[in-house]
Order: C-alpha cells, then sequence, then structure tokens
C-alpha cells in the first residue's frame, strides 16, 4: 500500500504513521480525531499499567485485553465495541504494512462479549490444498520456513528469532556440528521456542529485530515431515554473520544474515500470489499472509484434537499455570496428542 510516509524510514511514532496514511488515504478529520483520541488513550493506558510496554508494538492480547476491560462499566458497549474496532484496524495496518509482527487485538476481538463483529472470516483452505501449495515451493528455505510456520503455528518473530541451538533433530548425516540448548537435550525431534526475545534486546549474542510475544518459554514438536523440510535446509544454509547462528538465513542480497519478518512476509505474499491467494488491496478474508498460517494451524489442530488446552499450549498464548500442567506432561501429552493428530502437507 502506498503511503506518503517513507516506509524504509524508522517509524518512531506508530500511531501519527497510521494517521498520516488514513489522511492521505481521504479519511475526514473527524475520523482522525476518533482514531487519534482512541489510540492516544490505549497508548497511555498501557504505558502506565504495564511497565514493559512502551509503545503499541510492545503491547500483546493481555494488554490489549485489559485496556478493554478497563473500559467496560464506563463506557457503553456499543462503544466499546467502536474503540476496539479502531484499535484492531490500527495492529492490522501496522502489520500489513510490516512495522509490527502481528495483530493481538484479532483474539480480542474474538473473545469480547460486546457485539461487534470485525474479526474477519478468513479465507476456507482445506488440508489437501495446503499440501498443493507446499509441495509447489522448491526452494529449500523457503518450503522451511513455510512448513515451519504451519506445523508449529508460530508468530512471525518467532520464527525470525529461532537459533540453530532451538533446534534438536538427528542432523548427523550432515556433519553438522552443534548443540542444542539445555532445555532440549532430553527432547529430541523439538523446537524451543523462547520468551525472552524482544526487538532492541541482544540475545545469545545479537540484537534482535523482532520480538517473541508469549509469557512462557515452549517446546513444539517436530515431525518427520518438519524434519525433513529443515534438513533439506540445512544441507544448503550458508555460514551465518551472527555470533548466534540463526536458524534461518538470507540467500539473497543479505546472505548469511537473519531473516526479517519483512523476508518472511515476502515469501508468504511471493507463493500465494502466484496460488491466486493474495492481492493488492485485499484484506484478511481474501489474503493467506503468514499469520493466516497461524488460524491454519490452531483451527485444523483444535478441530482434530478437541484439546483447546494443548493447542493453546503450542500457540504460547495461555495462562502460566496452564503452561505449567502441560510442561510438566510435554512429554506424555503434549507430544502424543500432536503426533496423533497433526495433519500432513507433503503429497
Amino acid at each position: 500500500m502506498a503511503t506518503n510516509v517513507d516506509a524504509a524510514e524508522e517509524v518512531s511514532d506508530p500511531i501519527e504513521y497510521f494517521l498520516e496514511d488514513q489522511r492521505y488515504h481521504g479519511k475526514s478529520e473527524r475520523t482522525l480525531a476518533a482514531y487519534d483520541r482512541v489510540l492516544h488513550e490505549f497508548e497511555s493506558y498501557v504505558r502506565s499499567e504495564f511497565e514493559a510496554v512502551e509503545s503499541p508494538d510492545d503491547a500483546d492480547r493481555r494488554e490489549c485485553m485489559a485496556w478493554i476491560h478497563s473500559l467496560r462499566g464506563a463506557r457503553k458497549p456499543s462503544t466499546i465495541a467502536t474503540y476496539a474496532s479502531y484499535l484492531n484496524r490500527f495492529y492490522d495496518y501496522m502489520n500489513r504494512v510490516g512495522e509490527f509482527d502481528e495483530n493481538p487485538m484479532a483474539l480480542v476481538m474474538e473473545e469480547m462479549s460486546e457485539s461487534i463483529d470485525t474479526n474477519p472470516t478468513r479465507r476456507d483452505i482445506s488440508v489437501s490444498e495446503m499440501r498443493s501449495f507446499v509441495d509447489s515451493i522448491g526452494h529449500p528455505l523457503e518450503r522451511a520456513v513455510i512448513v515451519t510456520l504451519l506445523k508449529t503455528g508460530m508468530r512471525v518473530g518467532e520464527l525470525c528469532n529461532l537459533d540453530l541451538r532451538d533446534l534438536h533433530i538427528d542432523v548427523s548425516r550432515l556433519e553438522y556440528d552443534r548443540q542444542p540448548r539445555v532445555e532440549l537435550e532430553r527432547r529430541a525431534d523439538s523446537l524451543f521456542v523462547s520468551a525472552r526475545p524482544a526487538r532492541g534486546a541482544t540475545v545469545n549474542g545479537e540484537e534482535r529485530t523482532a520480538s517473541n510475544k508469549r509469557e512462557r518459554d515452549t517446546i513444539v514438536p517436530v515431525d518427520a515431515e518438519l524434519q525433513r523440510a529443515l534438513e533439506r535446509w540445512l544441507a544448503i544454509r550458508p555460514d551465518s554473520r551472527s555470533p548466534a547462528e540463526p536458524l534461518f538465513l538470507d540467500t539473497g542480497e543479505s546472505w548469511g544474515q537473519r531473516l526479517t519478518p519483512a523476508d518472511i512476509r515476502y515469501i508468504v505474499e511471493k507463493h500465494a500470489r502466484e496460488r491466486g491467494w493474495y492481492r493488492t488491496g485485499g484484506g484478511a478474508t481474501e489474503n493467506v499472509t503468514p499469520h493466516y498460517f497461524r488460524h491454519f494451524f490452531t483451527t485444523h489442530l483444535r478441530d482434530r484434537t478437541g484439546d483447546r488446552g494443548v493447542v493453546k499450549y503450542l500457540r504460547g498464548d495461555v495462562a502460566s499455570d496452564v503452561i505449567d500442567t502441560y510442561t510438566h506432561n510435554w512429554g506424555d501429552q503434549v507430544r502424543t496428542v500432536y503426533e496423533s493428530n497433526i495433519y500432513t502437507l507433503f503429497v
């Protein structure tokens, strides 16, 4: 989407960036004033109530839901629904232009009791159609990235922040010299998704450009198909420019550097366009984006298992007490449920 703001420049004020674009596309001053007031009210609330939140990009589903709850009793339900839709549109826009990693309001909109239905019904893609889509991707890096998103339901920033140490699979035949982190020593065929990385923070010797938005660390099973995709990628993976040894590296102009969220979105958009699943100007009801794969994972695995707890654990968006339950019973319950129900993607 074209704007009169240089997308290559660092966005120091996301709200003003959003408002400038809305003004450029002809929104009335009355509408802009309403967006301005509501978004700054939200920003002020999360900054004052949550120490770790310095800007809207730092807020997660929990902070957004807390703000909605703070409005109850002080605003009419219809007003709360309107405010929520403003915030949802703001996050959706910032996600689509590549400034934010995701839209934390998407799930909040589903959970709200107020009468509003702005969360779109997404494109319905069957597992067999997704198999055909995956089969059409030939490049080992692009295939591994998309299969990882589909098999784990992780967020774009979380995928970008994966290091080699976060993966524990048998790659002895590749003569690959690396050791998994201690949390995975007794958990073979697994990925470790840390809650620690945050944009601007140094983790494992490298300053990160994306944030993980999990309450707690999560260990996700790696099934045979994902292992095959990762092995194919590791067989051609270039040397890293980072001491952190990122799992996914650029093989183009930024050779050997960690993939960014923008890189992931480009990969997904390219293949989705070829499939007719992405159109410039199309919204969430039409376009397949990296976040769509998280939706696909959640919907199909939840329907197959009937176990919302396991799915929420794997997504990394459940309360700490529930995470403790599944962490302690990881080998018996999480892996068994996952391997018994995860869909196949290879033709």
